[in-house]
């Protein structure tokens, strides 16, 4: 299994930034993809998972509203789309996978890590 990022970068506070996952080497839609973000000098924390056989979602509470995840099933590639982007918003973003349909934001229930890709929100 393997799971590539990419989309990120250096933006405004305010504005919209698009990430892909594309997954690759599951046998089966049974998976969940999550995102999670590390900013500088701060744990890891999970921002958003999708269940990717039926769509179901989860967020965490700082992005409700303005953060929204999607699956391409077509395509076997997850999106997250970042909107209204507040400083707090930067730091390294990476993509996960795990097998089983639980929709968790715990990193340590993923076994499958992208390299990450960093978004920057600054004016």
């Amino acid at each position: 299994v393997q799971v590539v990022e990419s989309g990120g970068g250096l933006v405004q506070p305010g504005g919209t930034l698009r990430l892909s996952c594309a997954a690759s080497g599951f046998t089966s839609d049974r998976y969940v993809i999550g995102w999670f973000r590390q900013a500088p000098g701060k744990e890891r924390e999970g921002v958003s998972c999708i269940r990717v056989s039926d769509g179901l979602t989860h967020y965490v509470e700082s992005v409700e509203g303005r953060f929204t995840i999607s699956v391409n099933n077509a395509k076997n590639t997850v999106y997250l789309q970042l909107s209204s982007l507040k400083l707090e918003d930067t730091g390294v973003y990476y993509c996960a996978a795990r097998n089983g349909i639980e929709r968790t934001l715990k990193s340590e229930r993923f076994d499958y890590w992208g390299q990450g890709t960093q978004i920057t929100v600054s004016s």
